[in-house]
């Protein structure tokens, strides 16, 4: 196993100005004459982190990093609760792909994402197959509802304390129905404090959920308030709204990737995103390779070696590039 790379600079990057008032902050890291390869990164709302980078061999592939409306370098950030956040759906992220791409002068690329940039890469995917070569998903989701109720409900099995914890904030009249929706007007209250509590037990609930991986550590990220409000923001809304995806969608439309090559890897502890939403993928997909981590959970232990060299083997594959 060769693992992670060594951390790169990227070579080139900007902004590239979109629809409705975005501009998307983006970045190539590697070689300009490498395979070319585009990286979605979680959440919705994370942003792109600099380890992303050393997921890619900078002497093989051309990788360009984003990232996606509302978040990390890119604005209007959803952390501002003027920013509005109606013109941030998935089909809105699909556009900015491709469009990204065209900026870039790409023909075809290979696809790689991580948690909720494994459902958006699968949907870009679908609406664009003849511009994908190939395919690397790693933490697998598919944007169902059953997911979301899942996450925000039903792993209250496994923590009541902490889910009593979580649910605290919303409206009892509120809390059999759309939780992440609940929390997504919350999170729009007039009142600070409301919007600032929302944020903070929402993230706290986050870490909860992934905490059974080996090796976890809270993220330092949700200390910071403005990463706080701009993730809650981002995964309420786009939960709240079933991914803006019609529910099953993804699972569908799997004929349409049958002829991309692509490779699953998921954590065996992940509790968060259970393995079988990627062993129902693998299974409807013909071209895919499934590849289960014994000592990762949605991350962790692992699973960052074990993607970077799934990559890498992409590259390896006899796939025409135009």
């Amino acid at each position: 196993m060769t693992g992670l790379h060594p951390s790169v600079e990227p070579y080139e990057s900007g902004h590239l100005d979109v629809t409705d008032g975005n501009s998307l902050y983006w970045e190539t890291v590697g070689t300009p004459t490498g395979l070319p390869l585009v990286y979605l990164h979680g959440g919705p709302g994370s942003g792109c982190t600099l380890g992303a980078r050393r997921f890619f061999d900078p002497q093989v592939f051309r990788a360009v990093l984003f990232d996606q409306r509302g978040c990390g370098r890119s604005h209007p950030r959803a952390d501002d609760p003027t920013t509005d956040l109606s013109a941030n759906t998935t089909d809105h992220l699909i556009a900015d792909i491709d469009r990204l791409r065209e900026h870039l002068g790409i023909d075809r690329w290979v696809v790689a994402g991580l948690s909720w940039g494994v459902t958006l890469g699968l949907a870009y995917a679908q609406a664009h197959p003849d511009r994908v070569l190939a395919m690397a998903l790693g933490a697998v989701t598919a944007g169902t509802r059953k997911e979301v109720e899942w996450v925000t409900r039903d792993m209250r099995r496994v923590f009541p304390r902490e889910w009593e914890r979580f649910i605290e904030p919303v409206p009892e009249n509120e809390r059999e129905g759309n939780i992440a929706a609940a929390y997504a007007r919350l999170l729009a209250d007039t009142d600070q404090g409301v919007r600032e509590l929302a944020a903070r037990r929402w993230c706290e609930w986050e870490d909860v959920h992934v905490s059974l991986m080996p090796g976890w550590t809270a993220r330092a990220s949700y200390q910071d308030p403005s990463f706080r409000m701009m993730f809650a923001r981002m995964v309420t809304h786009y939960w709240g709204n079933d991914c803006f995806l019609v529910d099953g969608q993804i699972h569908d439309r799997m004929d349409r990737l049958a002829d991309v090559p692509a490779v699953l890897v998921h954590g065996r502890y992940d509790v968060s995103g259970p393995l079988d939403t990627a062993w129902g993928l693998h299974r409807r997909w013909k071209g895919s390779t499934l590849v289960v981590v014994d000592d990762a959970g949605h991350g962790g232990g692992s699973f960052g070696d074990r993607f970077a060299d799934e990559i890498s083997a992409i590259a390896e594959l006899d796939i025409p590039r135009a």
